[in-house]
């Protein structure tokens, strides 16, 4: 039995951050993923955005996160060298529905501390954004609101807490867990691990982690979202992340990505069996063609000819539940707020959704402080260096530079993805960094997310990958 003194499961997000941060500790970490890489799960599919915390009730753990999450996220994304822009973000309202939700929002974000908001006129948001439709009423401007990739900040957060030692192992399903003495017995399909404290991070399966000890407190019921990518074409349509409230509730989302593709939805409807159950993230026809037509309304010259690919997400919707007369009752209302369900040295992250991309660092510092606490590790590890050096974008450089790279690297001078120009020596270094595989190659890299999707750079990628070349 391996022995450690944390033992996360789970590496999304919220794992990788909360490894990272328990890594400024003189602590053993373990990491536990039961699939073959990082960022597998419902960390992989959103929008990307970074709230500025209007959107969340004032006084909330959810707006706190948020706005000191938002503040600090330059910061963040300088230390792990991931591109991070703030185009800003524009809600727009056409009617009187909408009209109030905004308003509530402007009040609710001044409220909280949020900086950087303005109410508008429906005529000042047309001058800011002429590509959506004429009739706006009204609109809330947040220049703090950014967007990341959700890939690039989980591979960066799991690459250096990995470079100050935590320690991951993939493929590694845990299948039971029991209490002993001074801590936990942690078994898996590989092997089994003894652990002072656990951190449950698994994502849509923390509920069922949590009851291999636990009654049942939180349970999940995930609902699911569509998303259309629209080209790099598409990319300047509009020039801030556009947020449309719907008179019925039911609004659009554009936003325009670090790549700069064009990113639509997402819609929100029930799960299917098959979806709710595991990280098999498809779409529905019905809700993308409801994007499409709602692109027409609010974006009546959007090119939808230039969608290059779909994709469907899981939100872990969070609910209490109780037994009664034998049956698990679940409550009428889904959990709004952040709760870390602390249990004698478990910590159970369960539902934990939008906007946890934005605060998923603050929230992994927090759980590191009460994991290290409960393992006795509170001295600081004096070798902790918060910088990770991302792989070098051909294609985010100048021609000088870019032939100075190549110069000193000629592999840089091998185009392997037309689409993204993607090199071979960045494809090299990512399967160097552990990518052993296309879909892995291709989340570091970018490769094969053009407007091919592969189907001209797949096979080489994987020729490179399998030989180590």
């Amino acid at each position: 039995m391996i022995r450690t003194d944390v033992l996360i499961i789970g590496a999304g997000l919220l794992g990788c951050f909360t490894a990272r941060n328990l890594t400024r500790y003189d602590a053993d970490v373990i990491v536990l993923e039961k699939e073959s890489d990082v960022c597998w799960g419902i960390s992989k599919a959103n929008t990307g955005i970074i709230y500025s915390g209007y959107n969340n009730k004032p006084g909330s753990e959810k707006q706190k996160l948020c706005v000191q999450a938002n503040d600090a996220f330059d910061q963040l994304c300088g230390e792990l060298e991931v591109p991070f822009r703030r185009p800003g973000s524009l809600m727009v309202s056409y009617g009187p529905s909408g009209d109030a939700v905004i308003e509530r929002k402007f009040r609710d974000g001044l409220n909280g501390g949020v900086s950087g908001l303005k109410f508008l006129s429906g005529k000042e948001a047309a001058a800011m954004e002429p590509a959506l439709a004429a009739g706006i009423t009204s609109a809330l401007y947040s220049s703090g609101t950014g967007t990341v990739d959700p890939w690039d900040l989980c591979i960066a957060a799991y690459e250096n807490a990995r470079d100050n030692g935590a320690h991951f192992v993939f493929g590694c399903r845990v299948t039971e867990i029991r209490r002993e003495s001074g801590g936990f017995a942690v078994m898996t399909e590989t092997g089994s691990y003894f652990a002072r404290a656990v951190v449950n991070a698994a994502g849509l399966s923390s509920d069922s982690v949590r009851e291999m000890t636990e009654r049942p407190l939180i349970r999940l019921f995930p609902s699911a979202a569509d998303y259309i990518v629209l080209d790099r074409t598409a990319g300047d349509t509009v020039r801030h992340i556009i947020l449309h409230e719907g008179e019925d509730g039911k609004g659009l989302t554009l936003v325009p990505t670090v790549d700069g593709n064009l990113l639509i939805g997402p819609t929100n409807r029930e799960a299917g069996e098959a979806e709710a159950g595991c990280c098999d993230m498809r779409t529905d026809r019905a809700g993308l063609e409801f994007l499409k037509e709602l692109c027409k309304k609010i974006v009546p010259e959007l090119d939808l000819s230039q969608q290059i690919r779909t994709f469907g997400s899981l939100r872990p919707d969070p609910y209490y539940v109780t037994y009664e007369d034998g049956r698990l009752i679940r409550d009428e209302r889904s959990i709004k707020d952040i709760r870390i369900i602390e249990e004698n040295g478990l910590f159970s992250l369960i539902g934990i959704k939008t906007p946890g991309l934005t605060f998923a660092n603050e929230l992994g510092r927090i759980v590191a402080d009460k994991a290290a606490a409960c393992a006795g590790r509170t001295e600081a590890n004096p070798a902790f260096d918060p910088h990770r050096k991302a792989i070098i974008r051909a294609r985010d450089l100048s021609e000088e530079d870019r032939a100075d790279l190549i110069g000193r690297d000629s592999a840089y001078g091998e185009v392997i993805c037309s689409c993204m120009d993607v090199t071979r020596s960045e494809i090299m270094q990512a399967a160097d960094r552990g990518a052993g595989n296309y879909e892995s190659v291709k989340r570091r890299t970018g490769a094969g997310l053009g407007r091919c999707q592969g189907s001209r750079c797949r096979r080489r990628i994987m020729d490179i990958t399998a030989k180590g070349e």
